[in-house]
Parts: structure tokens; sequence; C-alpha cells
């Protein structure tokens, strides 16, 4: 039986439509899900929205509507993205479910019957915008000594009868796992801003609210909802069947990473594993926090005009161009910045020439002069020996980059470029259009061992790049069930009818409207 592995994006919160950054971390979740399906794993993957909170409650009413109804358009939006970018998702989860409001209150209860609940009043600062309280000492200034949040966003004066969670009670347990499990938040300077977070002493937290009721009811305390992040975060558990403690949950549970951006990791690393330890479940195996997208370097804003529909990238130069751009120019974990010269440039580069163009004339080659078959390779020379070998090395190094916890998701598509790279060398060097007046037989060896190479590093991109590589696999007549890493070592027939070449990775142009205001 295969080794299961459980991914999970953060639960996004749906009060506007989702924005590149939604993109960026659903379309990398769904990479990395794709890579170990492909290499043989139980995956499962899954992403929803968080539906409650304050901030839904307060976007609904300026709208006019119910906070439900707000939530149905809004999910439904979110829905669409993860199905027009090609997301893999075994479970997309909404936090207004029912089966989730169980869950919570399954969580809840536990964290009580520990002792770690308790009923008090709350006075202080709250960021409708974040669904976060903060401390005083927190807290920066801004124009005409407004209070701001660290994140920048407004605050404002909270004060309420509310349940608390012992979470003072956990920081030696947290500062524990983090020193025992480095690998537990990464990147590395995640990990080190939430040691320093949790080393200046932790208060214990509001986790219920009564001045609205949009959300989860706290068990036996009617008037209470559970705070935002208390339901968010169970989301994980609702993903694999809690309060459900067999079946679905046994395996797959703990998860094996929870992909988050780093505005949210402290949720993520502080309460999350507190609120696991308080309830006596096993926690997540790894929190990655990766960066932040930029529009051309700058953070996107409403009022800046800069903010970009996902969709419409999408709808402009395609979905698994999109795709390889997010997932090759960014460094996973950084903040990484797009724009439209940048994707045009990077996916002519590395798709259009580099792979499409070494597709298209090789099996052109093929279908004109092999009678569109595999032909039969001769003897391999010292070029196809190397060649071989660098690809069986090129998986060895894309094994490395995306297994242990680091992720480097960059790194392995460079390892492919650069194998693109040397099989456009090598079938130049060759040049079986000249060979084939001279010495056909070796002609046929070297279009025999570059439709080989074309084979595998379309099966080693597929996670990345999953439409395009199968397009690619078509043209070489692989059928679908031969197209996972086990069947690298597994070479391609010669003989096997190919249909008629076509592009697969059409040029893209910029338009003029772009280059203007990328000038």
């Amino acid at each position: 039986m295969s080794e299961p592995f459980y991914i999970t994006t953060a639960i996004s919160y749906p009060n506007g439509r989702p924005h590149i950054g939604h993109a960026y971390e659903a379309i990398a979740a769904d990479a990395i899900a794709r890579f170990h399906r492909l290499n043989g794993r139980d995956v499962r993957l899954i992403t929803g929205t968080d539906e409650h909170g304050l901030k839904m409650v307060q976007t609904a009413r300026d709208a006019g509507i119910e906070t439900l109804q707000l939530a149905d358009e809004m999910s439904s939006y979110f829905i669409e993205m993860c199905e027009n970018l090609n997301i893999s998702h075994d479970g997309f989860r909404r936090t207004s479910e029912p089966a989730h409001h169980e869950a919570s209150k399954a969580l809840w209860k536990a964290m009580e019957a520990n002792g770690d609940l308790y009923l008090d009043r709350y006075e202080g600062w709250y960021s409708v915008r974040d669904e976060a309280f903060y401390a005083e000492d927190e807290l920066e200034t801004g124009e005409g000594d407004e209070k701001l949040s660290p994140q920048g966003t407004p605050v404002e004066w909270t004060a309420e009868e509310t349940w608390f969670f012992k979470l003072s009670k956990y920081q030696d347990k947290l500062l524990n796992l983090y020193n025992e499990h480095p690998e537990f938040i990464q990147p590395e300077s995640r990990r080190n801003e939430v040691m320093r977070f949790v080393e200046g002493g932790l208060r214990d937290l509001s986790v219920s609210r009564t001045s609205f009721d949009w959300g989860v009811p706290v068990p036996g305390s009617p008037g209470h909802v559970m705070y935002v992040w208390v339901d968010a975060l169970t989301t994980y558990m609702t993903g694999v069947g809690y309060p459900d403690t067999g079946g679905m949950f046994d395996k797959y549970w703990p998860a094996d990473l929870h992909l988050i951006g780093k505005d949210i990791v402290r949720f993520h690393a502080v309460y999350w594993p507190a609120f696991l330890m308080s309830a006596g479940i096993p926690l997540p195996k790894q929190i990655f926090g990766h960066g932040f997208l930029l529009n051309r370097g700058e953070k996107m804003s409403k009022s800046v005009g800069n903010v970009v529909d996902p969709m419409e990238l999408a709808d402009r130069f395609g979905v698994d161009q999109l795709r390889y751009f997010l997932l090759s120019d960014v460094v996973f974990g950084k903040d990484g910045t797009y724009s439209a010269n940048a994707i045009v440039t990077k996916t002519n580069s590395d798709l259009a020439n580099n792979f499409g163009n070494l597709a298209q004339r090789s099996l052109s080659m093929i279908a004109k002069n092999c009678d569109g078959q595999i032909p039969a390779a001769g003897e391999a020379a010292e070029a196809e020996l190397q060649l071989i070998n660098e690809l069986d090395v090129c998986f060895e190094d894309i094994e490395a980059a995306l297994t242990g916890g680091l992720f480097k998701i960059d790194s392995a598509i460079d390892t492919i470029r650069e194998r693109l790279s040397a099989t456009n060398t090598y079938f130049a060097d060759q040049a079986p259009w000249a060979l084939r007046k001279t010495d056909p037989g070796r002609a046929d060896t070297v279009l025999y061992y570059t439709a080989e190479a074309i084979r595998r590093l379309a099966i080693m991109l597929r996670w990345a790049i999953p439409e395009s590589c199968d397009k690619m696999l078509d043209m070489l007549a692989q059928p679908a069930h031969a197209r996972e890493f086990q069947h690298l070592s597994t070479p391609i027939e010669s003989g096997i009818a190919l249909p008629t070449p076509k592009g697969v990775f059409p040029r893209l142009e910029m338009l003029e409207n772009e280059a203007e205001a990328e000038s």
C-alpha cells in the first residue's frame, strides 16, 4: 500500500474574489501534491474557504445582502479558480458546512475537557481585517496617531465577555516543539520569527465573540460563537473526516504539510499546535509560510489599482504558462514579482523555444523520414549514454529538491530546464538532418534518443504543467497509464505510430497596452 501524503492550502477568506496570491498558493500546493502522486504516494489535497468572522458580516452588510449569500457567491469564485487552474484537490471545504460545525465543536469540547477554556472578559485591540487580537506593545502608529496592527491594518478597541484559551500554558511546550523539530516551521526565517514571538511571552487567547452570531456556536454557551481562527484551522481535520477518528482520519492525519502565506504563520505555528496539544491530537508535520507575490515589485492594493484577477492572467497567457511562470520564477518561500513582460519572456524562452521547438523539430523529422513511427535505435554512442545518464540524475535532483521539507520548487524546474537545454544541444550537435544523407541508421538513433528524452522530461514536468505535458506525451503515443515516475526507466518502444505533431507551446506576444503600462 502506498504511503499517504496529506497537504492543505490555507483556508481562504472569501470577503472578496480570489487574487493572484490565492492562485499562487493553490498552484504550488497542487504541484507538490501532483509530484507525490506521480511518485506513487496516496495523496490527499484539501483547500476551501473560511467563511465566518466579523469581516464577512461587515462586507455583507455593506453590500446589502445576507452573510450566507455573500459566502455562497464568493466561495463559488474560489471553486471556479481551482477548476480553471487545474487544481487537483480531493475536497473543497467550506466552514459554513454542518459537518465542519460538528468538527469544530468536537475540538472545542476536547480543549474544554482538558481544562484549557475559561469564561472572562476581553478588553483590547482587534483588527477586523486580520481577524486578530493584538497587544498594546505590538501596535504601530499611523497618520494622525492612528493605531495600526503589525500588518498596518486598522484596529479597534473591543470589550466583551469571551471564552479564553490558556495559550500561556503552552509556551514552553511550543518552544520545545520548535527546538526538537526545526522542520516544523519553514523556511528558517519564519521559524525564527515565531520563536521570537513565543519567547516574548504568550497571553491567553480570546476564542469566542458575542458581538455577532455568524460563526460556529460555542457548545453550552448561548450567545457565543467561536473565534474565527478556531474553526478555520479545524478545517484541516474536517478534510479527513474529523471528528470520526477512524478510517480516513487515521490514514491521513497528521497532515504532512500546511502550505500558507507568511502573514498567517502565527495562527498556524502557535495557536494551532497549542489547540491540538490541548485536545490530545497529533500535530501536523510541517507549516510552510511562502512569500507574497508582487505586481511589478509593488504590493497589490485596490487603492493603487494593481490588483489582478488570476483568471484574467490564465485567459491571457494560458493556464500552464501561468503555472510554469509562478512555479519557476518565484523562489519558493520568498517574495516574488510578476509582470506581463516577465511571463511572456519566461514562457517563450523555456517552453516555446526550449521544449516546444525541440519536440516540433524532432517529431516532424520522424513523421517525414520514419513513416511517422518511432525509429529503431542502433548502438548508443557516448553522446546517448551521457544524455540518458543526465536524465537519470535529473530525476534524482528533482526528488531531492521536492522532498525533505524544503520544497525547492524553482530549483526542481531549473533542473528540468537545464536538461531540456542539454537535449537541444545534443540534437543540434548530432544533426540528424545531415546524418540522414550519410548515415540513416545513425540519424534514426539520434531521433529515437531525442524522443526518449522528450518523453522523460514531459513525465518529469507533469507535476508543474500537467495539461501541456500530457499533450506532449500524446504526441509520443504514450498511454495514460504509463506517465508516472515509475515509468521513466521504461524506454519508448520503436515502431509505435505517432500522430501528426502539433505545437504545444505557442509563442506569446506583449500587447500594446501591456508594453505601455510597463514602460
